[in-house]
């Protein structure tokens, strides 16, 4: 086999197309985080982006997009933002992933949201997990009965606040794809006060996501959905598409109405907005709230991990990451740590609030 390297922005219309019939292919890999579009749009805002190119013979078997940092680190495409990562290639392709990594110039690959089924980098799972899937194959009527079945209570709360918020606030009507941008901007502006809120890093004070936002907004690519009573926008949701497969990424809502639970209402809306759009299947990223617990329809196992070669950068990256990836997943593992931490986090944030004020 032959590897190049070259950047995403040097593909050409065969090898893209190529890149997408191996996507169908393989039912796992179309998510939009795997798609090329994705790739194509982070290399717009970060410069060292690549895509390693394998042939066998005269055809192309697989693609892999990655990030190189000095000194030879390589993360994912978009790391941080991705809620699924791999290789774009048949799950049984016969390749080592050290060789691979070698022809990339790197010394370290890390992931955290590995499509698990890839047997090339098995050996380089530490810690496997699932990311729930709303699936919407046999249509939104057949999936709502399947979610109220499942937490009746739930759901009929869920519809009752709906329709409290229609009575006291405004007719409730719900738009699948707005083109505004700025909506947009109102959807990135209630997530940032989310993350100063929760204490997490805010994605949204870092501008290239703010452009890549914009960017897949205006490509069509992003789908902005909206929740509105009245005239008053309530929740929304940013997602990526690729055909039939929609990957849940930035959901945010007005607080100040989060007595009607408009998260929970704008989640059950996507799933009848997208099923009526020819989606059939919802992505919701690995996380530990509950209420994707009651949405989910089924799973697919992700890992988390790192493939190495023996370099100085290797092991620099081993000392800064592994330990403290220890430490993330046993809280996430562990519901009361969970709670703990996230409790922690939440005051961290009201005590620099209040010392922001008083300056």
């Amino acid at each position: 086999m032959n590897i190049d390297v070259v950047r995403p922005i040097d593909l050409g219309e065969t090898e893209v197309k190529r890149w997408r019939a191996l996507q169908q292919a393989d039912p796992l890999l179309g998510n939009p985080f795997l798609a090329p579009e994705f790739t194509l749009g982070v290399d717009r805002f970060r410069p060292n982006v690549r895509v390693a190119v394998v042939t066998d013979g005269p055809d192309v078997v697989a693609f892999f997009p990655y990030e190189k940092q000095a000194p030879g680190i390589g993360h994912p495409v978009g790391f941080g933002l991705t809620d699924l990562q791999g290789i774009i290639a048949a799950p049984d392709l016969d390749l080592d992933a050290r060789a691979l990594l070698k022809a990339c110039g790197l010394g370290v690959w890390d992931f955290d949201h590995l499509l698990a089924h890839q047997r090339m980098f098995t050996p380089y799972q530490t810690v496997k997990r699932v990311e729930p899937i709303i699936d919407l194959s046999d249509g939104f009527d057949v999936y709502q009965e399947e979610a109220r079945k499942l937490a009746p209570k739930t759901h009929k709360t869920i519809r009752y606040k709906e329709r409290k918020l229609g009575r006291e606030v405004g007719e409730v009507r719900y738009t699948f794809s707005s083109i505004d941008p700025a909506e947009l901007g109102l959807l990135m502006a209630w997530k940032s006060n989310q993350y100063h809120r929760t204490g997490r890093t805010d994605r949204f004070a870092r501008p290239w996501i703010v452009q890549l936002m914009r960017h897949f907004h205006q490509s069509g690519f992003g789908v902005l959905s909206v929740l509105y009573a009245g005239e008053n926008p309530i929740s929304m949701h940013f997602g990526l598409r690729n055909g039939h497969v929609m990957a849940g990424w930035f959901p945010a809502y007005d607080t100040t109405f989060a007595k009607y639970s408009p998260g929970m209402i704008g989640h059950l809306r996507l799933a009848e907005g997208c099923a009526e759009n020819g989606v059939t299947e919802i992505a919701m990223g690995r996380g530990g709230k509950e209420f994707k617990e009651w949405l989910k329809s089924r799973e697919i196992p992700i890992a988390e991990g790192r493939v190495a070669r023996p370099s100085a950068g290797a092991g620099v990256h081993w000392l800064r990451t592994v330990p403290l990836n220890k430490a993330r997943n046993a809280a996430l593992d562990n519901p009361k740590l969970y709670a703990r931490a996230d409790k922690v986090l939440k005051t961290y944030a009201k005590a620099r609030a209040t010392l922001t004020r008083s300056k």
